[in-house]
C-alpha cells in the first residue's frame, strides 16, 4: 500500500500496466499497491491528464484478476447492502475516507474543477467499488469501510498471486516511454471513457 508521494512508475511498471489494460498506460505517476509477486495492483493517476482533463480517480484498479472479482461482486447486487451500512460510525470513516482521498490527491495537484469530488460515490453515497477497493489497498486496511467490506467480499484477495504471464523481462522498457508519460489518461481513456466504464465517479 502506497499513498503520495509516490515513487516513479518504471519502464516495467508501465509496461506491465500496459499489458494488465490491454491499451497503453498514461499519466501514471506511481504504483500505489501490488501484489505479492511485485506486480501493480493499483495505479495513481494525474489529477490533471497531459491533455488538461480533470481526472478524480487517483487510485485506479488495474489487476484484470481483481478488477474481475469486483465486477462479480457488483453484479450480485450488493451495493444496496453497502450503501446500507453508511450510518454512525461507518458513514463517519467514510467521511473521513472521503477527505483522505482528496487529501491524496489535492497534495499531488489541485484542481479546482474536482474540488470535492473524491471518487466511488464518497462520501455518501456506494457508486464504484472498484474506486472504493483501489483506495482500500492503497490506503490500507481501516481507512475507507467500504473499500474493506468490499474486499472481504470479492473471491479475490491481495495475499494470493492471480498474475497471468504479462510478457514483460525484468529490464523491459516501455518503447513509446514518451507516449506514456504525455498521453491522454490511464490506459488510454478520457476521463469520460473511464465514467462509462464505471471506474470513475466524475
Amino acid at each position: 500500500m502506497t499513498t503520495p508521494p509516490f515513487d516513479p512508475p518504471t519502464d516495467r511498471d508501465i509496461a506491465i500496466v500496459s499489458a494488465q489494460l490491454g491499451r497503453p498506460a498514461r499519466d501514471v505517476i506511481g504504483i500505489s499497491a501490488r501484489c505479492i509477486c511485485g506486480a501493480p495492483t493499483v495505479v495513481s493517476t494525474a489529477p490533471r491528464l497531459a491533455d488538461g482533463t480533470p481526472f478524480p480517480t487517483l487510485y485506479y484498479l488495474s489487476h484484470p484478476a481483481a478488477t474481475a472479482a469486483v465486477s462479480t461482486l457488483e453484479a450480485t447486487g450488493v451495493m444496496p447492502e453497502l450503501a446500507a451500512l453508511l450510518v454512525g460510525e461507518t458513514a463517519d470513516a467514510y467521511l473521513a475516507a472521503h477527505r483522505s482521498y482528496l487529501a491524496d490527491r489535492n497534495g499531488i495537484e489541485f484542481v479546482a474543477e474536482l474540488d470535492g469530488i473524491s471518487a466511488g460515490g464518497m462520501p455518501s453515497r456506494v457508486k464504484c467499488l472498484h474506486a472504493l477497493v483501489a483506495h482500500a489497498l492503497a490506503a490500507g486496511t481501516g481507512v475507507n469501510p467500504i473499500g474493506d467490506r468490499a474486499l472481504e467480499l470479492a473471491a479475490w484477495s491481495p495475499m494470493v498471486c492471480e498474475c497471468v504471464d504479462y510478457g514483460v523481462s525484468a529490464g523491459a522498457a516501455v518503447a513509446d516511454r514518451g507516449a506514456a508519460i504525455g498521453g491522454a489518461a490511464v490506459g488510454g481513456a478520457s476521463a469520460r471513457d473511464a465514467a462509462h466504464d464505471g471506474r470513475v465517479d466524475a
